[in-house]
């Protein structure tokens, strides 16, 4: 039997050392599900773990890919099972540890199958929103598949307000003629492991508080020259995020840099609490505090075997 044990919870809440400890005390690698840590060019600001943690135990998907590189979830997915596969001919644990629920969820779970859509549909929506904006997104859902729009504005409204989510769903309804929904839950996906989940979590204060203190240490170790460096290639996708965006503003001459620093750690306590939503949400997930001992936690996983 394979096992992956899965760790997950909010930004800066400390996966990444317990990943690190669980991989020594299993003699295992890490598969990392941070979407942005992907990108090799983006080190401070995606918090990518330091050298000395890197050497402390192998990592995999860490600053592999270039943000010039068209990389999606459904790539990581496959590149993801095949890496997991090589690892289980050395051991049969594994561990995978990220932030980003979505790809997470590709590797545990898989998605439904879509069919391809023309890509003229995809380049006439794209040009209608630029035009028409997200209200255009949203009416167009709520009409062509008013049970998922319903389903979405009472479990997970924030998608409502995702772009690029709200695209990929209208595009499946004009391209197929069918509701989005209507794909979902056909496909069955076997995988070749068992799933051990492990949540961190800590009280709202104090995530708020570790979120501040880690965006000032970015701001230190240069997060604003990164930036800088990045600034000419801000329409790139995998620079909407947060802890560039505002700074892109601050280069605009939109704010200054204190109130882009503020920026910074309001959207970040904001988008781990939409992390924190998203993965509360996740089946058979063993929630602990950040601050719980580590030989406890390995106890527990011993006990799952």
């Amino acid at each position: 039997m394979n096992y992956v044990i899965t760790i997950i919870g909010p930004t800066a809440i400390g996966k990444t050392a317990l990943s690190i400890a669980l991989a020594q005390r299993f003699g295992c690698d890490i598969v990392s599900c941070d979407s942005r840590q992907f990108f090799k060019e983006m080190r401070i600001g995606t918090a990518v773990p330091s050298a000395a943690e890197l050497q402390a135990a192998p990592h995999h998907f860490i600053q592999n890919k270039s943000i010039f590189e068209a990389y999606s979830v459904g790539d990581f997915e496959q590149e993801a099972l095949t890496k997991l596969d090589e690892l289980f001919q050395k051991n049969n644990i594994q561990i995978l540890v990220g932030g980003s629920g979505l790809y997470v969820d590709a590797v545990l779970k898989g998605f439904d199958d879509f069919p391809d859509i023309d890509e003229s549909i995809r380049t006439k929506i794209n040009a209608d929103f630029q035009i028409l904006g997200l209200d255009y997104l949203q009416q167009q859902l709520q009409t062509l598949d008013p049970e998922y729009y319903q389903k979405l504005l009472s479990e997970n409204p924030q998608t409502l307000q995702n772009p690029q989510r709200m695209k990929r769903f209208v595009e499946v309804c004009l391209g197929t003629g069918k509701p989005y929904s209507s794909f979902i839950g056909q496909k069955k996906n076997e995988r070749n492991f068992t799933p051990i989940i492990i949540g961190l979590e800590a009280e709202r204060e104090i995530m708020y508080d570790r979120i501040n203190h880690r965006v000032d240490l970015m701001m230190q170790e240069g997060l604003l020259a990164e930036a800088e460096a990045l600034y000419p290639n801000k329409q790139l996708n995998a620079l909407q995020t947060v802890g560039y965006r505002e700074l892109f503003d601050y280069f605009d001459g939109k704010t200054t840099l204190d109130f882009a620093i503020e920026e910074i750690k309001k959207n970040t306590r904001r988008f781990a609490k939409r992390q924190l939503t998203w993965f509360k949400r996740t089946e058979n997930a063993t929630w602990f505090d950040y601050q719980t001992d580590k030989r406890n936690i390995i106890e527990w996983i011993n006990s799952k075997f």
